[in-house]
């Protein structure tokens, strides 16, 4: 006998659903959270799920602030691995240094708190680092991250060791989700890599899960005329040969 099917699967089945339907159209805006747990009688938890997974999917996007909304429909591909900054830089025969800005444990806002699946205001770490490829700036790196994930991050020193060395260190990631925008950089991006207000950004956002459990949540901002994001690999190869490389030449994360 089938399993009935859990109650997050019903909540995305609940907006598939509608999408089929036309009750929400590409670029319009879903049922909050609050409505969602309203109508369907479920918990937060199992909403905030449903929503997370659409999104990863590429069916939702979520704002911060804003809502949450049916993805316009434009061709994404599979483009980025995770890389380390440090190993690509040296391995073009340049020299990497990296500035560590921040250190420290920040409390969660809600909505932070929520993807982490922790109480409001809950204190998670935090890491600001920039990242410099002979002594140019090519990378302003932000980390949240779970506690319970690595109790030991803010004891680490970052300028001997990469986060992202450290953080796979520990566990790799089950699940990771890549999203890049165009950004133009406020003051605080300018004077971290030293470029002035006209200059657009490569801003890519990435989450890592593991257990279904989100343990990383790190932003990474890009000069755009230092810095590009491409791969190369085989149509029809499985898992394909896939190359991220850095400045001027197509980026490594």
């Amino acid at each position: 006998m089938d399993k009935p099917p859990k109650l997050y699967e019903q909540v995305k089945q609940y907006l598939h659903d509608g999408i089929a339907a036309g009750t929400w159209r590409e670029g319009g805006r879903v049922p909050s959270e609050f409505v969602l747990m309203e109508t369907l009688g479920a918990s937060r938890m199992t909403v905030h799920r449903a929503l997370r997974e659409m999104s990863a999917e590429g069916l939702l996007r979520r704002i911060q602030g804003v809502g949450t909304f049916v993805q316009r429909h434009t061709p994404r591909s599979a483009l980025l691995e995770i890389h380390d900054i440090a190993e690509d830089i040296t391995t073009r025969g340049h020299t990497h240094r990296a500035a560590v800005l921040y250190l420290e444990a920040r409390r969660a806002d809600a909505t932070l708190a929520a993807d982490f699946q922790l109480p409001p205001r809950t204190k998670i770490h935090y890491s600001e680092v920039v990242h410099f490829e002979n002594d140019v700036p090519v990378q302003l790196e932000e980390r949240f991250i779970s506690p319970g994930f690595a109790p030991d991050y803010l004891r680490q020193d970052f300028t001997r060791t990469t986060t992202n060395r450290y953080l796979l260190g520990i566990t790799p990631p089950d699940e990771v989700e890549h999203v890049i925008h165009a950004v133009a950089p406020d003051e605080r991006v300018q004077e971290r890599l030293l470029i002035g207000a006209q200059e657009p950004c490569l801003r890519l956002l990435r989450r890592t899960w593991i257990d279904t459990r989100l343990v990383t949540f790190s932003i990474f901002t890009h000069p755009g005329k230092r810095y590009s994001l491409g791969s190369r690999y085989r149509l029809g190869d499985s898992i394909g040969k896939r190359r991220a490389s850095g400045p001027h030449e197509g980026a490594s994360i």
